[in-house]
């Protein structure tokens, strides 16, 4: 763009407007001596909501819910009481038409400031301070949600007016503007999250029984097929049956799309068994093992023991096939819930994938992973996918679901 020029005599840098803000200067600068400053243009400010006398029942609906104060109950020698709504006051947040139970107030199209990098506002995680400022001074109730799991503020781009009190506020400069698409991406991604912990830690008084009766709809449906197969692999839609019967108890409340999240944090059922008639003792599975625990016991060839993590290196190495390993599961495919039985005949491989936004950092993953694979440096997790034997004890044992263990071949 040739926008940034050498200025003689004493060869100083300076960035003209061809400036598009791209930040390459600013990555390149081994001094970090480029800062870069969002500019906004004006707001344009769109006409104030419009009140229809005639619908209008003067309950004051407007006036409480108006957090700027900018509507007001008025009256005169000539006029009943009735809402006025202050220009100047007014953020056009919309908030009234909201509420107004006789919808005598109309809104149109909010238009915000203008930015180069787009027209959203969105919270910034990781400089957020947990404060709470922007909650309070928010004029548009709903706009801005607390997350039960990561317990920091984040914005709804459907509710959000734009009027930037959130941004004036904020210590910690945490809110800052981004692209519709961006932003939208990032509040489903934090909403699908809060779902699933809703779904799964509902009020106190009723978490056991939600609980109990998701798991109990799964166990059922797994023993029910269980019962009817005996091959040594299969796959079976369960789409329909899992929506319809989680959807009954959860009053309806919840889409396709929840159910997805929540089959896919389900644990699945694992099964190690060594066939006696065939081992022969010679301890290459005792060798193998990473987490050891297999051990060369009498009056059976080997034990194995319940610190297992499935990895399958044993089956790999036994010269007599005398290790089984069987799967039985919920996994998604193409928007399709599906249960899977399938048996490991070599060692898990693959790829853990995580989520720093999410991540907590608590490190709970590190300390559970048996061949130290992760390690936590500043509140970061990071993932020696060599030393992985992709057993996805991590992912099981995760608190948020921040950490994902992604099959080859899957």
């Amino acid at each position: 763009m040739d926008a940034i020029h050498e200025i003689p005599p004493d060869n100083h840098i300076e960035i003209d407007e061809k400036c598009i803000g791209c930040i390459l200067c600013r990555e390149a600068c081994p001094y970090d001596a480029i800062k870069m400053k969002t500019i906004l243009s004006e707001p344009i400010r769109e006409p104030i909501p419009t009140i229809n006398p005639k619908l209008c029942l003067n309950c004051g609906a407007c006036v409480a819910t108006c957090k700027t104060g900018a509507i007001e109950l008025v009256a005169s020698g000539k006029e009943e009481i009735h809402p006025v709504i202050d220009e100047e006051k007014c953020v056009r947040c919309g908030y009234c038409a909201r509420s107004c139970p006789s919808e005598a107030i109309k809104y149109g199209e909010i238009l915000p400031r203008a930015v180069a990098t787009g027209k959203a506002l969105v919270i910034d995680p990781k400089q957020c301070i947990g404060c709470m400022t922007c909650t309070r001074v928010c004029p548009s109730k709903g706009a801005i949600k607390v997350g039960k799991v990561s317990k920091l503020p984040y914005i709804d781009p459907a509710y959000c007016a734009r009027c930037e009190k959130c941004m004036d506020v904020c210590p910690s400069t945490a809110i800052k503007y981004t692209t519709r698409t961006a932003a939208s991406r990032k509040f489903n991604r934090i909403h699908t999250t809060e779902i699933v912990s809703e779904v799964l830690e509902k009020e106190t008084e009723k978490i056991a029984e939600a609980t109990s009766k998701i798991n109990s709809i799964l166990e059922d449906i797994a023993n029910n097929i269980i019962k009817e197969h005996d091959e040594k692999e299969f796959e079976i839609d369960v789409t329909d049956q899992i929506k319809e019967e989680i959807k009954e108890i959860m009053d309806g409340e919840i889409e396709i799309d929840e159910i997805v999240e929540i089959i896919e944090k389900t644990k699945p059922h694992r099964e190690i068994k060594s066939l006696e008639e065939k081992c022969v003792g010679c301890g290459a599975c005792v060798d193998e093992c990473p987490v050891k625990c297999i051990e060369l016991e009498m009056p059976a060839p080997i034990s194995i023991g319940e610190e297992c993590v499935y990895c399958g290196k044993c089956v790999q190495v036994c010269p007599v096939k005398a290790i089984k390993i069987r799967e039985e599961f919920f996994t998604v495919k193409d928007d399709k819930i599906l249960f899977k039985r399938r048996e490991i005949k070599e060692p898990k491989s693959g790829k853990v994938i995580h989520d720093d936004m999410i991540c907590q950092a608590c490190g709970i993953c590190v300390n559970k992973c048996p061949v130290n694979a992760l390690s936590l440096k500043d509140d970061k997790i990071i993932i020696d996918q060599e030393t992985c034997i992709s057993c996805g004890e991590c992912e099981n044992i995760c608190p948020v679901n921040a950490i994902k263990l992604i099959e080859n071949g899957a």
